[in-house]
């Protein structure tokens, strides 16, 4: 399958990433056809693309009139068959479950063409474990991050069958919808920025569970260096501006040493014990109370433009 042969676009799951997901299919000028099972998500789907939207709008970034037509594109469906109905390319980003994902795979190999693309936005599961074998060489993954409709980043991670046209033809289209693919020649469990994360959770949840900061001092200690550091030099490049040998001579003498991973770090289950899930339960490691999760998501929207008008140029300017 070729780029100009992808007319429609099916994303299979509307829960947290897929209405970010359908709305830049939308905005890269794709019909898209959102399908889930229920009709309830689906209400929710719709309401939080259109407040996207109007963001998007209030931000500068697109006129109304292309939010409208960014929206017309977006057809909501119950039913997978009909959604994915002359569907060229499907975006899977259901419940990280290898039964039904294999389910999901099973079903549409029954229902698309013998050269639709699928991709998946699963993050710790093997995908090309999952996938029948008559539809690897048309399979890879598109993972996304959250927003999906503001973060550039979509790893696109190449299969042991994964053909080059397919694996060109997603990179080219998420690149015509204003994304920045980045190409992993093998596939690894969470990717490249996911595996980096869980590392710093080992950390954090140290710091927190010590009582050797609050999580508001973290947060601060972090936006003060480490990020804007790396919108200018990344996690690798770094160590020519320190010097390798004084990076080497540290990792030898070091008087630090990494904690051991807790599989139940006290900072994070005392909060899910309580069912203080974050944002959309009005409380986490902050207090959002009184605010839904569509006013704090549109705020949070809003400080992200800011941060991406600044770096944009930054990404891919090197030294």
């Amino acid at each position: 399958m070729k780029i100009e042969d992808i007319k429609k676009i099916a994303v299979i799951g509307a829960g947290t990433m897929g209405p970010g997901i359908a709305q830049t299919y939308a905005m890269g000028g794709f019909e898209v056809a959102l399908y889930t099972r229920s009709e309830d998500t689906l209400n929710q789907a719709r309401a939080m693309i259109k407040s996207n939207l109007e963001t998007f709008v209030e931000e500068e970034i697109i006129t109304v009139e292309q939010a409208l037509e960014a929206e017309n594109r977006i057809k909501f469906y119950n039913d997978l068959e009909k959604a994915v109905e002359g569907a060229q390319f499907v975006q899977e980003t259901i419940v990280e479950n290898a039964d039904i994902k294999r389910d999901l795979y099973a079903n549409l190999d029954r229902l698309l063409s013998e050269d639709a693309i699928i991709v998946t936005n699963a993050s710790s599961l093997n995908p090309f474990e999952l996938i029948p074998t008559n539809r690897a060489k048309n399979f890879t993954t598109a993972h996304w991050f959250a927003p999906p409709q503001i973060i550039p980043l979509v790893e696109v991670a190449k299969g042991e069958l994964t053909s080059e046209e397919t694996m060109m033809t997603t990179l080219e289209l998420l690149k015509r919808c204003d994304k920045i693919p980045v190409r992993m020649e093998k596939f690894v469990p969470g990717y490249i920025i996911n595996r980096i994360q869980i590392l710093l959770n080992t950390e954090v949840f140290y710091l927190l569970d010590n009582g050797i900061c609050t999580p508001e001092q973290l947060d601060l200690a972090v936006k003060a260096s480490l990020m804007p550091r790396g919108m200018v030099l990344g996690l690798v490049q770094r160590y020519d501006f320190t010097g390798l040998d004084i990076s080497a001579k540290n990792i030898i003498n070091a008087s630090y040493k990494m904690p051991e991973t807790s599989k139940r770090p006290s900072a994070l289950f005392d909060h899910v014990d309580k069912g203080e899930l974050g944002i959309k339960t009005g409380k986490g490691f902050y207090d959002y109370t009184g605010r839904s999760t569509i006013e704090l998501s549109k705020k949070r929207d809003k400080m992200l433009f800011k941060v991406f008008r600044v770096t944009k140029d930054l990404i891919h300017e090197k030294i």
